[in-house]
């Protein structure tokens, strides 16, 4: 407790970090995957090459795509924007497929109402199509964020500081307390970042609700 009252700002000051290197990719890889994923379910020819493709991101590891961006975006090492478009990639990469499935599970009768009540192209996918496939969708991202949670602590190899430094101070120092800290910190952040996305999707989905409790 003593080392964590010495801390307290540190503490925080990471957990935001942390927090931000999470949320940021996360949304960014979604509006991304969302045209790319609508794009794989419209062209059922081409589904398996932009799906396929789009998961072989993330068979590259995690430390090694941290090393090579620098090169490829001409950033320094230590810049969190590396951290950022990896974990950004890593999120298309799960997400892509999701999101096919998603739009793949609207019943056809209701993209066929839909055309009948003169809903076209976008209109049909905004308005009908997407908001159906939500709960699809939503599933797909709790399992990013939480995925993306965990992977930020391996930028603390690399010196950029978020909740992953806890583990290697609490290494270095060959101290418990930092480590179990961080542990919990990125337990806490799941499980927010998790019940949020649970609650945006209760929110998109009011039918869904009335449903359950007709």
């Amino acid at each position: 407790m003593n080392w964590i009252s010495s801390n307290i700002d540190r503490i925080v000051s990471l957990t935001i970090s942390h927090a931000w290197l999470t949320l940021v990719p996360t949304i960014l890889g979604l509006i991304i995957a969302l045209p790319l994923g609508w794009w794989a379910h419209r062209f059922k020819r081409g589904q398996a090459a932009i799906v396929g493709t789009a998961g072989l991101l993330y068979t590259i590891p995690s430390l090694a795509l941290f090393i090579i961006l620098p090169v490829i975006l001409g950033t320094k090492i230590l810049d969190p924007l590396n951290i950022v478009v990896a974990l950004t990639l890593y999120t298309l990469a799960l997400l892509v497929r999701v999101v096919t499935d998603g739009l793949d599970s609207v019943p056809h009768d209701t993209v066929a109402a839909a055309e009948a009540m003169g809903y076209r192209g976008w209109q049909r996918l905004v308005l009908v199509e997407l908001p159906v496939a939500v709960p699809v969708i939503a599933a797909g991202l709790r399992v990013a964020v939480v995925s993306n949670v965990s992977i930020v602590t391996m930028a603390a190899l690399l010196g950029i500081p978020q909740l992953g430094s806890l583990f290697t101070q609490g290494f270095q120092l060959r101290l418990y307390v930092p480590l179990l800290t961080g542990i919990l910190l990125c337990v806490v952040l799941a499980i927010v970042f998790d019940g949020l996305i649970i609650w945006l999707n209760r929110l998109l989905t009011p039918w869904r609700q009335r449903t359950v409790t007709s």
